[in-house]
């Protein structure tokens, strides 16, 4: 087990976070509250667990709606600094841009929108042990976007959706070599375009490990709202109400999650949904399976989309 003090952490918190609009127009995703805390702080929390001491963030979108939950890091146990992006620079170029920061030679990068419980430190060992580059987590099964391709060792020699390509599930050990070459003020991406040029150098440089931790991918209204859901009812308590709601007494909810400053009128329903900032449901009226926000002073309602 590779000891992890001397590792440091980049969050991926920068992007868009388009799939997950219109609740994305509101907080940055890696802000949304899952079971009583930031998404972002629960990612933090756990790298602060593993040992990790020192950890960077990307910022770009909503920018604000991370800080003010992190802060500096100190109540996580963490330093933390922040990479900004005053355009997103994606996958490759983010890493390429935190560089400066991150002030070390080897380093974990983890996706702002994914909770995996991978074992970090048998990740970095692994890397250490293979003389990789980049050795990414993931797990076996059918990906939902492209998978990854590999040997029996690990090696990697491609990207795609071929039977048996496994699924990268958002964290990664990776050399800061990696990105030696990678402009920092462009846009870039690693499975789609640094990755397969280290592949193509020296097969070898990009590994996988094998791994069967659990893991939430957050990337639309009802995935998030699941993974709310689901890690409250572990945590033995009721769905998110954030601070300063108001409802009315006889307000019906059922599985729903509610954001700072939310108020719900006399007679209301709300079933399976997602209260953002600010939001006002008049007296009466009847959601189910959707996102509320604010625009303009009034309720925009959107149902969730497979």
């Amino acid at each position: 087990m590779t000891n992890l003090a001397d590792w440091p952490a980049l969050v991926l918190a920068a992007g868009l976070a388009t799939r997950l609009q219109p609740l994305s127009t509101v907080r940055a995703k890696a802000a949304l509250p899952v079971a009583g805390e930031a998404l972002v702080v629960r990612i933090l929390r756990a790298l602060a667990a593993a040992g990790i001491r020192r950890a960077v963030v990307n910022l770009h979108h909503r920018a604000e709606s991370i800080t003010r939950e992190v802060g500096d890091g100190s109540s996580l146990g963490l330093s933390v600094r922040y990479s900004w992006e005053t355009a997103v620079l994606g996958s490759a170029g983010g890493p390429a841009r935190a560089l400066p920061l991150l002030e070390a030679d080897r380093f974990l990068i983890v996706n702002g929108d994914t909770l995996a419980d991978v074992d970090l430190g048998a990740l970095a060992a692994r890397h250490v042990d293979t003389n990789a580059l980049v050795t990414m987590a993931a797990v076996a099964g059918n990906p939902k976007y492209n998978g990854i391709l590999a040997d029996d060792a690990g090696i990697v020699r491609g990207f795609g959706r071929e039977p048996g390509a496994c699924h990268f599930i958002g964290v990664q050990a990776v050399n800061a070599a990696a990105f030696a070459g990678v402009d920092p003020d462009r846009s870039s991406e690693s499975v789609h375009g640094v990755y397969p040029g280290l592949i193509a150098r020296r097969p070898g440089q990009v590994r996988v490990m094998a791994t069967t931790a659990e893991f939430f991918d957050i990337g639309t209204p009802r995935d998030y709202l699941g993974t709310a859901l689901t890690l409250a009812a572990r945590a033995g308590r009721p769905p998110d109400r954030g601070r300063d709601c108001v409802l009315a007494p006889d307000v019906q909810l059922v599985d729903t999650v509610l954001w700072n400053g939310v108020r719900i009128g006399a007679g209301a329903s709300l079933t399976r949904c997602i209260a953002a900032d600010g939001v006002i449901v008049p007296r009466g009226d009847h959601h189910v399976e959707c996102s509320l926000v604010m625009r303009d002073n009034r309720l925009v309602v959107a149902p969730f989309q497979n």
